[in-house]
């Protein structure tokens, strides 16, 4: 059934403005995308239609989190006196070490998916464990819940605990179980390749979990250039790659197919060339560079360059779940990279809500605006 709602409707079809239509209509098709958007009820194609009046209230696109750790929720706000990789192993690791039993991944995971909705974000690329059966079981926790997510088994099977550690041919079996179960084209929830980062995963992993992608078309998530300490390390593990970012696309996990890098801190000259070349998207994670002080990212750089932005939790290296926060943070940071680089303006309110809507909702495809076409994922705000 067509269903109409009226509201105070705000979302961004460009960065650099709100669209605002007070005391507004939305018109939504059978299949949940919008038809259109008018202060004139008469003008959009209301016969036989529901309508929803909310008021006084703002009606916005809804959040997206382009990088987070399910795994990690227990560990947010805490664990923060280590820098990068002293804190993989002394934090990280033991806690997901936890998720082989299966009960506990139930009810971390379970409140880690209910608090994702409280906070008004409906899409997400998320990070679970090696473990194939508590991965899909997050899997279908999201289904449950009728939210939109990619989900990743955490390949890794090197530099890591042994507990986290699996051979490429467990990985590949593990992948393939949830493939058989998740990958249609009609769930809003599917599997998305996920070597952890480089320094955890041997050229055999990388070269599967590149073969794995291609076969099945299915995006990829990773970590790219987030501490210089990681830099050296990718460096000194991958002597052929010229840059990090090549040490994954010479195994196909570099925007063959849809692609999302969390961090970027230190992408510079090739590596950004070969993101936006490839349309590699940026998940910039402000309150983990912050917490783990890795360093600011040049955001201003990858709009200026039409490098694809979008926005990330990190949890638990970041400390908040809520997107509306990490925008905040997000402006913040710009402001810091500013005062030493005066000729990169900061961030504005409107390109921050952009990232976090539209242009990361491209990830999933017409998601994150009220435009003709666009899923109708949406917040009602009641202050």
């Amino acid at each position: 059934m067509k269903k109409i709602y009226k509201a105070h409707i705000l979302f961004t079809k460009e960065r650099s403005h709100f669209d605002v239509l007070e005391n507004s209509y939305i018109a939504v098709d059978e299949n949940g995308r919008v038809t259109g958007v008018s202060s004139d009820l008469a003008s959009l194609d209301s016969e036989d239609a529901e309508v929803t009046d909310f008021g006084d209230c703002l009606l916005i696109p809804a959040m997206n989190d382009m990088h987070v750790h399910a795994s990690q929720y227990r560990n947010q706000g805490i664990a923060m006196d280590l820098l990068l990789l002293p804190w993989l192993q002394n934090y990280t690791y033991p806690e997901e070490m936890k998720y082989a039993d299966i009960s506990y991944a139930e009810r971390m995971y379970r409140r880690f998916v209910r608090d994702l909705w409280r906070f008004g974000t409906m899409r997400s690329c998320v990070f679970a464990t090696s473990h194939t059966e508590s991965t899909r079981l997050l899997m279908r926790i999201f289904q449950e819940a009728g939210m939109g997510s990619f989900v990743g088994k955490v390949g890794m099977n090197r530099n890591c605990v042994k507990e986290l550690s699996e051979s490429v041919e467990e990985m590949v079996k593990g992948y393939e179980s949830l493939i058989a179960e998740f990958d249609k084209p009609e769930t809003l929830v599917r599997p998305i390749i996920t070597p952890h980062f480089i320094p955890s995963c041997s050229p055999e992993m990388l070269q599967a979990c590149g073969e794995l992608a291609a076969k099945y078309h299915l995006p990829v998530q990773s970590h790219l250039s987030e501490s210089r300490n990681e830099i050296d390390l990718v460096r000194t593990l991958g002597k052929d790659s010229s840059f990090y970012g090549d040490a994954y696309d010479r195994y196909g996990l570099f925007g063959q197919t849809p692609t999302v890098m969390a961090h970027c801190v230190y992408t510079k000259s090739e590596e950004l060339q070969l993101m936006k070349q490839r349309g590699v998207m940026a998940a910039h994670c402000p309150t983990s560079n912050i917490n783990l002080t890795t360093g600011f990212a040049p955001i201003r750089q990858f709009l200026d360059e039409e490098v694809l932005v979008g926005l990330g939790s990190d949890i638990s290296g970041g400390h908040d779940l809520s997107i509306f926060h990490v925008m905040l943070y997000a402006i913040q940071i710009s402001k810091m990279y500013n005062y030493n680089h005066p000729e990169r303006p900061f961030l504005t309110l409107s390109e921050a809500f952009w990232i976090a809507t539209k242009a990361a909702g491209s990830f999933f495809g017409r998601v994150g605006s009220f435009e003709v076409g666009y899923e109708f994922d949406a917040l009602v705000i009641d202050d």
